[in-house]
């Protein structure tokens, strides 16, 4: 119990402490009280609001620069970032004049795989010191198209591109087509060394054959000019024909038309990338057995028995259009966005298509916003529709691609050439976790649900930074194939820091 002294002490300090409280508080106090309060609210907000706030406007997902810059445009924007475009010789430069020696080349794969090894060829024609012979297409892959070079691409634009480099012919001399030819499968991603003792051939033969293009030439440890001839090749010369190029421009007005901005969407969830990866998550049994047995009759395809599990948890598949619906959504995008599938015909049609177009119901196809008449000479031409495809990707606001293929890859290169326009690229290792946590119910589709997505892809949006060599540990040639290409992120050879100067020869 308390003493008389101590309740009596206590009765004191209970009335001074309740007269204090009941004191009226000076407006200067009041002021302090509010400007602390609205510091405590502004931190608050900053501290919850870090993770999207770090992400370039997240809150208008549309923020790349616009549409069809013109060179100017293009310089200005990357000098936004104290860059610019960089592809001119150097002072040391010399062209090959390619004497009487000549290369012939079958360029294999896709459209893209054959312009990124068309562009390899001309640098290894310059190694070399021979004449190039306008490439054959590709006519037996997956899409048997019989397009020729120059129904895709404008061929004297590509062979006047270069005039300054290499000397480039339509056909081989009469005289040499019936003598033998050497013929060589250059080994992949190989150095200047290798084809410099390739020169040896010239002994004794005038002409070389090379069976297969892509990726023949390493990606990186070349002179500077030989990876800047690459890139006159690529985003100068291999200018398509002037039909595509027309149609092209014409169908990216179209867009404009119906909204200010798009995305490209290049959703790869086409048969044969998923017989290829062997990636089945989603499909029916039917569906499934399907793809397999086109993976045991393609004989160029060595990988036969593949755990589609094991693929998906690896990030090896491309995104279901479920799943780029989720995405989307998750990066802040509105159901109104239009979106352009920059794709083929999508396995299982409108069965999985309505999958994404129940999110997002803008979705367009180049055979929704082109007349049958303009598609018309195109048709039965993959090469020619790819073309279509690519010209609306790289002046597209937004690029997203669903897989890591060889248009994902050459697009995205372009984008960052033309001053780093935005190019999201999904964390598919990443995502497929969130995805499964949301189909076990761990996550649902909420606030945190889009700050995860958010978080994971705020370094991949296409932002400036040079090109990434192999991941650590890999030895001998074995890394070669995990670098990242050259033709995804040319710089820094052909994209430079605009304080450091370069001397050159001539303007390309």
């Amino acid at each position: 119990m308390l003493s008389a002294t101590s309740r009596s002490s206590a009765s004191s300090l209970h009335l001074k402490s309740t007269r204090h409280f009941h004191r009226k508080p000076s407006p200067y106090t009041i002021t302090l009280y509010i400007i602390a309060l609205f510091a405590l609210s502004i931190f608050i907000f900053i501290y919850y609001s870090k993770d999207i706030l770090d992400i370039d406007d997240q809150h208008k997902p549309f923020s790349s620069q616009s549409h069809q810059l013109s060179d100017e445009q293009v310089q200005g924007a990357l000098s936004s970032y104290g860059l610019h475009q960089c592809v001119e010789p150097t002072a040391k430069y010399k062209a090959a004049l390619g004497s009487d020696h000549y290369i012939t080349v079958r360029s294999n794969g896709g459209l893209n795989q054959m312009r990124t090894g068309i562009s390899d060829m001309v640098a290894i024609a310059h190694i070399m010191n021979a004449t190039l012979v306008i490439p054959q297409l590709d006519k037996r892959s997956f899409w048997q198209d019989k397009s020729k070079f120059s129904d895709v691409f404008d061929e004297p634009h590509f062979i006047r591109s270069l005039q300054g480099d290499i000397r480039i012919i339509r056909e081989l001399p009469g005289e040499l087509v019936s003598l033998p030819h050497a013929r060589k499968h250059f080994t992949s991603w190989s150095g200047m060394g290798y084809f410099e003792e390739m020169k040896q051939i010239w002994k004794d033969h005038q002409a070389l054959h090379v069976p297969k293009s892509d990726a023949r030439l390493a990606n990186n440890d070349l002179p500077l000019d030989i990876q800047r001839l690459r890139c006159r090749s690529l985003y100068h010369a291999l200018r398509f024909t002037p039909p595509i190029e027309n149609l092209g421009k014409k169908l990216v007005e179209r867009l404009r038309l119906r909204a200010e901005r798009y995305i490209a969407l290049h959703l790869r969830y086409e048969k044969d990338m998923l017989s290829f990866t062997g990636c089945t998550y989603g499909l029916t049994d039917a569906e499934s057995e399907e793809l397999r047995v086109m993976r045991e009759n393609t004989n160029h395809w060595k990988m036969k028995k593949i755990n589609s599990t094991e693929q998906r948890i690896g990030g090896f598949c491309p995104l279901t259009p479920k799943e780029v619906g989720i995405f989307l959504q998750g990066l802040g995008y509105t159901s109104s966005t239009l979106i352009y599938i920059a794709a083929g015909e999508i396995y299982g049609g409108s069965t999985h298509l309505k999958e994404l177009t129940s999110r997002f119901p803008n979705v367009v196809f180049k055979e929704t916003i082109a007349t049958e008449e303009e598609l018309k000479e195109l048709t039965n031409h993959a090469s020619q529709t790819a073309a279509l495809d690519y010209i609306i990707s790289v002046e597209s606001d937004v690029f997203i691609p669903s897989h890591s293929g060889n248009m994902a890859r050459t697009v995205e290169g372009h984008r960052r050439f033309l001053g780093h326009r935005t190019t999201i690229t999904p964390d598919r290792k990443g995502l497929v976790d969130i995805f499964d946590k949301m189909d076990s119910g761990l996550l649902n589709e909420s606030s945190s649900l889009s700050r995860l997505i958010i978080k994971l892809h705020k370094n991949r949006r296409g932002a400036p930074r040079k090109r990434g060599g192999p991941p650590p540990g890999l030895k001998g040639r074995a890394r070669l194939r995990f670098e990242e290409p050259f033709y995804q992120n040319p710089y820094p050879e052909c994209i430079c820091d605009s304080k450091v100067t370069t001397n050159s020869s001539h303007s390309a």
